[in-house]
């Protein structure tokens, strides 16, 4: 076992696209892409304008200026309605309608990018992250992060930061990164966040509604904010004007940092390097194959994603049993990492091979746990249902990598499946025989394509005669290159 994690964060930066990868060992775990026309929009802060209230969802519709409305939910309203930022939390349970109502401006963040047909979710309980540090300015708590175990170091940040903040307003969570950081960091990070608050609420109260008061930080500057720590070795960019900005941004803020910033002036474009590139491309099959032979079939739909584990080629050594415990066991590690480099989230139902001894089981579930352990997004493992099936919720905040690279097929509609030449041969006949008994033409001429027509011409070809034997008019046929194999037209001459 590898006890030692060397990480390396490569940065593929242009003008109109930034690509962040995570490489752990020398394996690709994780690619962020953010594009300058789409950029992700969690963490900015909105002057947000309430368009409509709906009392049976206990939910309302926030203008924040896109082009789908923006949702809001009544436990995500932290203001009374009046737009007091006094920070008295409204309690779970209020009514939407007493919170808020149609007209209203109210100041919201972004907490969940517009993903598919949803508009993006809001929250009006701000909070604005620094290195250490995120400031809730609507909520008086001191916080530290539950991945923060030792109650030693839990309490050491608990008294710095009653020590810093002395009755400022607003409440300070230390994050997992704040582990073993120095007082004078922390109060660095709280007078920094207080002069961006301060400068936030200047924004907000001369924007007008639907306007952005606040962006968060450009990928490569929320990377060095959000991934770095000290189990990171390099950070390599190709970028000599990006490199430069993030040195800056390092020696500001996370000093420790600034000696691993390097520029990557290589011939070779960066993601070559560790093969990111064709891990990229895999990580948009279906298909992932395992070592032993084994494989796993990912389907991302709009509810969910289903993992299928196959044994496929491998057979074990011993018996069936050994062979799908290992093949499972294998798979553990393989879909924890898929889950990572495709940013998959929402619900996950992973379909293992069918094992009978309960330890089996057992061992498969702890090594799935463990393997999403170095997972950045929280997830939450279910037992081995009845049916052999295992759920995963992963938490989702950004598109999956899918959905950021690919679209829809035009040919398919995203069905992913086409109808066979035979299917469409039998629509054309059906459409003839329709227009015959409508219309009065001399002759029939179809467009289709190559394979359609060729089907007609040839093991349709009696079926065709028959046709124009019963109509009694001439059936003609012609290739358009440019149709798909489901698209024809029958015209009438």
């Amino acid at each position: 076992m590898i006890s030692h994690m060397s990480i390396e964060i490569l940065m593929n930066v242009t003008p109109q696209e930034t690509r962040v990868a995570v490489v752990e060992n020398g394996v690709l775990q994780e690619v962020i892409v953010e594009r300058e026309r789409r950029r992700g929009l969690v963490g900015n802060i909105y002057k947000g304008k309430v368009s409509r209230v709906l009392p049976g969802m206990q939910a309302a519709f926030i203008d924040i200026g896109l082009e789908r409305a923006a949702f809001l939910h009544a436990s995500d309203v932290a203001q009374l309605p009046d737009g007091d930022e006094s920070g008295t939390e409204s309690s779970k349970n209020d009514n939407i309608t007493q919170l808020l109502r149609e007209g209203q401006e109210v100041l919201v963040q972004v907490i969940k990018d517009p993903l598919g047909t949803k508009g993006a979710r809001l929250t009006t309980h701000i909070t604005i992250p620094s290195r250490f540090l995120v400031f809730t300015p609507n909520v008086f708590h001191v916080g530290v992060s539950l991945k923060i175990d030792e109650e030693a170091e839990r309490q050491r940040l608990k008294d710095i930061l009653a020590t810093v903040i002395d009755g400022s307003a607003g409440g300070y969570i230390a994050r997992t990164v704040a582990e073993g950081a120095s007082i004078e960091s922390i109060r660095a990070d709280t007078d920094f966040l207080r002069k961006l608050w301060d400068s936030v609420r200047e924004r907000a109260a001369t924007a007008k509604a639907g306007e952005i008061v606040h962006e968060d930080l450009p990928l490569v500057l929320r990377t060095l904010r959000d991934v770095v720590d000290g189990e990171v070795e390099k950070i390599r960019i190709d970028s000599r004007s990006t490199t430069r900005r993030v040195v800056d941004f390092a020696e500001r803020f996370m000093p420790e940092v600034a000696g691993k910033v390097e520029h990557y002036p290589g011939e070779r474009p960066i993601f070559d390097l560790y093969a990111v590139e064709d891990e990229i491309q895999k990580a948009l099959e279906r298909k992932v194959l395992l070592k032993s032979g084994g494989y796993l079939i990912i389907d991302q739909t709009e509810a969910l994603t289903t993992v299928d584990v196959n044994t496929g080629a491998f057979v074990g050594h011993r018996n069936l049993e050994e062979t799908i415990f290992k093949t499972n066991l294998e798979a553990t590690q393989t879909i924890a990492r898929q889950l990572r480099l495709r940013n998959l989230g929402g619900m996950i139902i992973i379909d293992f091979i069918d094992m009978l001894e309960e330890e089996h089981k057992r061992q498969v579930l702890r090594s799935l746990a463990k393997n999403l352990e170095r997972d950045r997004a929280k997830s939450h493992i279910s037992e081995v249902s009845a049916l052999g099936l295992v759920e995963i919720t992963r938490k989702r905040t950004r598109e999956s990598l899918e959905r950021v690279l690919c679209e829809a097929c035009p040919t398919c509609s995203g069905r992913g499946m086409l109808k066979t030449p035979e299917t469409v041969c039998y629509e054309i006949f059906r459409e003839i025989l329709r227009d015959a008994r409508q219309y009065d033409a001399k002759q029939y001429l179809v467009l289709a394509s190559q394979a359609v027509v060729d089907m007609l011409l040839d093991e349709e070809s009696t079926s065709v005669a028959e046709l124009e034997e019963f109509i009694g008019k001439p059936v003609k046929f012609q290739v358009e290159s440019l149709y798909t194999q489901e698209q024809f037209d029958v015209v009438m001459v």
